[in-house]
């Protein structure tokens, strides 16, 4: 057994699967660095250093076999941070050289192509719930601001929704979990990493409030208040609906 360790990157990952085939490794695992914890005396390591060139040789060969809704999947599954998604690609991708004329990710009947499926599904909710619970507040500064903490990555494969959304206005949204952020400048939408001293900035972005924000952030908690009906009330079919772990997030429920 080899197991081959990459930095923790899309590219890395795509990597390690590449070298698999380069090195005709029989018997692999792809874990990330992060994931790797301690050493089988039965296998060998193979530290992966990460190339741009590897990677899109193996996307480019996805896309040619499966479209380029496979690469969005594999992207996905990527991005549920599941320590196995590395296996789960490989075996993937392994099936697809060995079938080059079938979209082996229909075939369900494989453990691996159903797990991946499953994570697909999961993402796919995760990214819905984001689109409709993400709550921006309007700062000193006139950006608006929004924190998330959702159960995947999901951000990267998200930020796209707000970008056609909220075209006119400059926003930023940060993911407290993952330390990391989206920022749109009404042009270009970037990645930002903040430094250590302004990660307490962003978990206490309140203190920071425009005037106007304070305003509209009591005038919609109080029609909230007015237009409950006790009498109708639902927690069961509410927390269907809207799960708690979001609540810390939305203004209506401050």
């Amino acid at each position: 057994m080899t197991t081959l360790i990459h930095d923790g990157s899309f590219e890395g990952l795509l990597t390690a699967v590449f070298e698999v085939f380069e090195y005709r490794f029989e018997t692999a695992e792809i874990i990330s660095r992060e994931n790797y914890h301690s050493e089988d005396i039965f296998s060998t390591v193979h530290d992966v250093i990460t190339s741009a060139e590897k990677a899109d040789r193996v996307i480019k060969k996805l896309e040619g076999t499966l479209g380029k809704s496979a690469v969005k999947q594999f992207l996905l599954a990527y991005l549920s941070e599941r320590p196995d998604s590395g296996n789960l690609i490989l075996s993937a991708v392994k099936q697809s050289i060995k079938n080059p004329k079938e979209n082996i990710l229909h075939n369900f009947a494989d453990p691996d192509i159903m797990e991946i499926a499953k994570i697909c599904k999961s993402m796919g909710r995760e990214i819905h719930r984001l689109h409709a619970f993400v709550r921006f507040e309007k700062l000193e500064d006139g950006l608006f601001f929004a924190k998330v903490e959702p159960d995947f990555n999901v951000l990267p494969v998200s930020f796209k929704f707000f970008k056609d959304r909220y075209a006119d206005q400059k926003w930023m949204i940060y993911d407290l979990k993952r330390k990391f952020g989206i920022m749109y400048d009404l042009k270009t939408t970037e990645f930002f990493y903040p430094e250590k001293d302004q990660l307490n900035l962003l978990k206490n972005s309140e203190n920071f409030h425009h005037e106007e924000e304070k305003k509209y952030q009591t005038l919609w908690q109080r029609y909230f208040t007015k237009t409950n009906i006790t009498e109708r009330k639902n927690m069961k079919l509410h927390i269907q609906h809207v799960p708690k772990r979001y609540w810390k997030y939305l203004t209506e429920k401050f």
